[in-house]
């Protein structure tokens, strides 16, 4: 790390990645909760019972750990090795041990005083330690355990990593799994390997998943290639698409067409005057949607109100507050020079959508897509038969589903449609192990299920030349069947002779 200096060639094109930058997205990270915020000064951000500022992180790596101390400041945390002599006395079993609530010394109101003086959650933890009658009769994994557990309670550290598609999948799965239609952070895996998602492709992707998958597949392509985002409703939704932080860059290969346009530009019936035709009110429900600063902003200031609560009750400042809004003398000039400027910012940005959406059908429009794939909360069989048409043969398609009977009948409707190779629906296996010296083995909890994956690689299909090979198979077949063959009616006369 010291020499990264001598090697000026690999960070010249992105330098200052790996070090945290005021606005960036970041993950935080406890234990094996995740929460995505954006690093802004002075903003009071709230996780795990427990508020601070990240102020401090502005300027470190990726993956520092720091320590909440007094006041809400994050401060790095030091490395220490920390066996000591107590630690090491172990028993030879738990028999003996009766949990009656007394064997700590320590109670509650002490522990509170502790940390009133601003002691450090170690040094709590130690205490407990050495005030625990039954400490070093447990057995040297149950000492773990009890380390563990009053560590997790006691000390307030948090690690800050880079948002990644791994990162951000556990994330919503353990927090959120209904917006991401349960989807398993495995199974998104094997949709980016089967939908062979890389730089230079053109997809098509048809989600309902918050943009987890988009995301996924703008990071996997890299800004090279086009994708082309359909989505139902009046805009896309994009609350995890922007957690990734990706530069301006990125974004001009993304692309938005509404999904009740599509039958129009399949019969050859769009044009640009059905978009004009949208409710004016669309690119308002993207700003909503696909921002993610203002629906964590106002998901922020919820659980920052329930946080300040019993910190900040100053009655005098919320009557000022109210006094000045409803006063119309301080209400109207503002309003008037912001409603202008909000009209004007609307019609570019509806402008804006409208030139994107004419850019997306004229893609769309070429029908030589490199890949298709799907994950909504609709039914795949009507989907998938409709965009199938705009993909080129030889390129693979994925679909998504929670259920396996939607994937069963689409995979039934695609059999009788023809124009596809190698259909595959499969769902994969996933079980944690603890990997610990002497007590690795699988985790007793594990997930029921991820979600099933229809998967397959689109073909040339001619309806014409289909036809005649299917009705010159069908002859044959009637032949067979007809006729008996000619090697079992040679065998009377051979055996006469």
């Amino acid at each position: 790390m010291e020499g990264s200096g001598e090697q000026p060639s690999p960070q010249a094109q992105h330098p200052g990645d790996h070090r945290i930058r005021d606005g960036d997205f970041v993950v935080l990270k406890r234990e094996d909760v995740f929460k995505a915020v954006q690093v802004q000064r002075r903003k009071k951000v709230t996780f795990e019972k427990q508020w601070f500022y990240l102020d401090n992180v502005i300027g470190h790596s990726y993956g520092t750990t720091f320590e909440v101390t007094s006041g809400g400041s994050l401060q790095p945390k030091k490395k220490r090795e920390e066996p000591t002599a107590e630690t090491k006395e172990a028993g030879t079993d738990n028999r003996n041990i009766v949990d009656d609530g007394k064997s700590q010394k320590l109670t509650q109101d002490d522990i509170k005083a502790l940390k009133d003086k601003g002691i450090k959650g170690e040094e709590i933890v130690q205490q407990l330690i050495e005030n625990s009658t039954t400490f070093r009769d447990k057995t040297e994994f149950a000492q773990d355990k009890y380390i563990k557990k009053k560590k997790k309670k006691y000390e307030a550290i948090i690690t800050v990593v880079k948002p990644s598609t791994r990162i951000l999948s556990i994330m919503y799965y353990a927090r959120e799994p209904g917006k991401i239609n349960h989807m398993r952070y495995d199974t998104l895996a094997q949709m980016l390997t089967l939908g062979n998602i890389r730089a230079g492709n053109k997809m098509i992707v048809m989600e309902t998943c918050a943009g987890l998958v988009l995301g996924a597949m703008m990071e996997r392509m890299g800004g090279f290639g086009s994708i082309i985002q359909l989505y139902p409703g009046g805009g896309p939704v994009r609350a995890a698409t922007a957690c990734f932080g990706f530069p301006k860059s990125f974004l001009n290969g993304l692309y938005e067409f509404p999904l009740n346009k599509v039958d129009s530009l399949l019969h050859g019936t769009f044009s640009a005057e059905m978009l004009s035709s949208e409710p004016k009110d669309s690119a308002l429900v993207e700003e909503s949607n696909g921002t993610l600063e203002e629906k964590q902003a106002s998901e922020q200031e919820n659980e920052d109100s329930m946080a300040e609560a019993p910190e900040s009750n100053h009655p005098e400042d919320q009557e000022t507050m109210e006094t000045i809004s409803q006063d119309p003398e301080h209400k109207g000039p503002k309003e008037r020079g912001s409603k202008k400027d909000y009209i004007q910012e609307k019609q570019r940005r509806q402008e804006e959508q409208r030139k994107r959406h004419l850019e997306a059908a004229a893609l769309l429009s070429e029908r030589n897509a490199d890949g298709l794939i799907v994950a909504s909360r609709f039914h795949p069989t009507p989907l998938l038969l409709s965009l199938l048409d705009f993909v080129a043969p030889s390129r693979p398609f994925v679909v998504y589903c929670q259920y396996k009977e939607p994937l069963l009948e689409c995979y039934t409707k695609l059999r009788e449609r023809g124009g596809v190779i190698n259909l595959r629906l499969s769902e994969t296996w996933l079980r944690n192990y603890q990997v610990l010296p002497d007590r690795s083995h699988p985790k007793l909890l594990m997930s029921g299920g991820g979600g099933y994956l229809l998967s397959g690689f689109t073909v040339a299909m001619d309806n014409l030349k289909a036809d005649t090979r299917l009705k010159s198979n069908a002859s044959t077949l009637e032949s067979q069947e007809t006729e008996e063959p000619a090697a079992k009616k040679r065998k009377c006369p051979e055996s006469d002779s």
